[in-house]
């Protein structure tokens, strides 16, 4: 065992290499729990099989491979093969990958004519089997070379220039300093900040017509999550409407029916138990109205409605379409 143990490791080198990017020093001893020289001494060994490794030097320094090397033939265990094929295959179907849908079929053709026939025919009876709802809504996937030129700006920090079309079908050239892309709800977007509105900004990908990295680099200015700015954008979004209600039921049940997405909540009484139910401000911004005393319903807690008055209007509409249907009459 002891004399396989090096082979063992410089084929996990390798693996930690094709993985892409500069591996440093430190950080490939402590995968492969050996020391600097062992590491160096490993390096030599692919550079003896005509392994293109190259020394990136520098503080943040280390191997990478050099461009352009062809990877060896595919080598999947059971759980990576089944890892990667339900991976393609769920985002085909669910929709997240539409607009790659002949990619992903002749990628994970590609794959499954590799692997070992044992291999491959258990992986088929796995996704004979299975089966997909239909997506609870519209999906959209964006040009992948919109997504890709996005997310590598996002990653090096680089501004980049987009071509947009917004949803009221007006055409605009902007530049992003991208913070990060969010799937959510069956479409893609971007959230980073406007350096000509100076203010954060959010932008479907899909709408993105054209995206080009530009000179130049930016500081990060904050460490906020990308998808939590994303629903905090779409609570606080202009809309028709800004609905004020006040409603008395515990922070998870209001949850549980107005996400962060759709509202935003404040305790009005901080100094209460945080996990019991209370009185808090709801706020919501919509377009539409009617949606929402059926929300209030399903709450099942007590609540007041601050305004607008069309709302207090229809929830009084509901109420009498609600008792006469279950055989009361309202007074």
């Amino acid at each position: 065992m002891s004399v396989n143990r090096p082979t063992v490791r410089v084929l996990a080198l390798l693996e930690l290499l094709q993985s892409g990017g500069t591996r440093t020093m430190a950080e490939l001893a402590d995968h492969l729990d050996v020391d600097a020289r062992t590491v160096r001494r490993y390096v030599n060994h692919l550079i003896d099989l005509d392994v293109p490794v190259e020394t990136v030097r520098g503080r943040y320094g280390g191997y990478r491979l050099g461009s352009g090397y062809r990877l060896p033939p595919l080598m999947f265990s059971d759980d990576e093969a089944l890892a990667v094929l339900l991976g393609l295959i769920a985002g085909q179907r669910t929709g997240l990958t539409a607009a790659a849908a002949t990619a992903s079929e002749t990628a994970s053709a590609k794959i499954r004519r590799v692997l070992p026939a044992r291999l491959a025919e258990r992986l088929t009876t796995v996704l004979e089997s299975l089966s997909f709802t239909e997506p609870s809504g519209e999906t959209i996937a964006p040009a992948a070379s919109v997504l890709l030129a996005v997310t590598d700006a996002a990653r090096h920090h680089r501004p980049v220039s987009i071509r947009y079309t917004d949803r009221r079908g007006h055409h605009s050239r902007r530049v992003l300093h991208p913070r990060g892309v969010v799937a959510h709800d069956g479409r893609w977007y971007v959230t980073g900040a406007d350096p000509d509105a100076g203010a954060d900004r959010t932008f479907r990908l899909d709408r993105i017509t054209d995206a080009r990295a530009l000179a130049g680099s930016f500081e990060p200015t904050d460490e906020t999550d990308p998808a939590q700015s994303l629903l905090a954008g779409f609570a606080t979004a202009a809309y028709r409407y800004d609905v004020a209600l006040r409603i008395n039921a515990t922070i998870t049940r209001i949850r549980g029916r107005l996400p962060a997405a759709i509202a935003t909540v404040e305790a009005i009484d901080p100094a209460s138990d945080p996990a019991g139910e209370r009185w808090h401000r709801v706020a919501i911004r919509a377009e539409r109205l009617d949606w929402i005393p059926p929300i209030l319903a399903a709450l099942d807690r007590p609540f007041v409605i601050d305004g607008p008055e069309e709302l207090r209007s229809l929830v009084t509409q509901f109420a009498g379409r609600f008792a006469d249907r279950a055989g009361f009459h309202c007074t």
